[in-house]
């Protein structure tokens, strides 16, 4: 079954299903057409992710809460690990709030479209949707967890920066990310189910890869620049910097910020030139 290239409404309200082949850009006046299904499908997932669960909203704060315990007994107590700046708690969960949200969205968005199979194979909308649902979801997360984090810097009696007008810009940058490799992953997916074994090896991974548990000033310089590759290191840093303050290396967040944009269009241009095939396959 093949997908559409474009859905053409004339004055009759006659629908014009014709398929594509090759290398396609996003049809972007068919995505805005169909906002209110993308709505719809966020909103489902928010309410299936929190169903028959004991805790309910608080896993958005569970996890990197416990995660933080856990970093600061370790690395801040054990290794001593210094952090040049706010108490080592409070260091560890800014980073984990935009890690966590980074994780869970790639991992989520990759086993979106096998999970949801009947609805893939039997109707067509903008596949893309899907995946991209299942990020915007977790946006609600993200937005409790930030909450904590303030409610952190309270506790800590640590002000914040006047460079938090720049937050969005890392939160951009962060949801650029997940969402490129996201798409990547949930279409290469559909083709090869051990994609799902392998993320969460690579997500932990990553998680050593990224400033999260240590600061970027433990980094050599020679390995700064390999390290600014990683969209996320960037993204965390100039996070850190913006709440906290002091002095952003936009050298480095640049570097990191492009590599999110370029990963978020190479996954929308990967996930259309794969989706004619979705139906058939999945």
């Amino acid at each position: 079954m093949d997908t559409v290239d474009t859905i053409d409404i004339n004055p009759a309200r006659e629908l014009v299903l014709k398929p594509h082949a090759g290398w396609q850009p996003v049809n972007w006046q068919e995505i805005w057409q169909g906002r209110e299904l993308f709505t719809f499908l966020v909103w489902r997932d928010i309410k299936i992710r929190y169903k028959q669960t004991v805790l309910g909203g608080l896993w958005a704060i569970f996890q990197p809460l416990l995660a933080m315990l856990i970093f600061t007994a370790v690395f801040g107590r054990l290794a001593g690990i210094q952090t040049d700046g706010p108490p080592y708690p409070l260091f560890a969960y800014s980073g984990l709030v935009l890690w966590t949200f980074f994780a869970n969205s790639v991992s989520m968005s990759s086993n979106s479209l096998v999970g949801n199979q009947v609805l893939v194979s039997k109707v067509y909308f903008p596949r893309v949707f899907i995946p991209l649902a299942s990020i915007g979801a977790l946006l609600l997360d993200f937005f409790i967890g930030l909450l904590l984090m303030f409610g952190l810097m309270i506790y800590y009696r640590w002000p914040p920066s006047a460079g938090c007008i720049w937050m969005p810009f890392y939160i951009l940058g962060t949801l650029l990310a997940s969402s490129g490799l996201g798409l990547i992953l949930s279409a290469l997916n559909v083709s090869f189910r051990d994609v799902k074994y392998a993320v969460p090896f690579f997500i932990q991974m990553g998680l050593f890869l990224s400033p999260v548990i240590y600061p970027l000033s433990h980094v050599p310089a020679r390995f700064q620049l390999f390290l600014g590759l990683n969209p996320m290191s960037g993204m965390i840093a100039g996070f850190r910097q913006s709440v906290f303050g002091g002095k952003a290396d936009w050298g480095f967040v640049g570097a990191s910020f492009a590599m999110s944009a370029v990963l978020f269009v190479a996954g929308l241009f990967i996930f259309r030139r794969m989706e004619r095939h979705f139906a058939d396959i999945i």
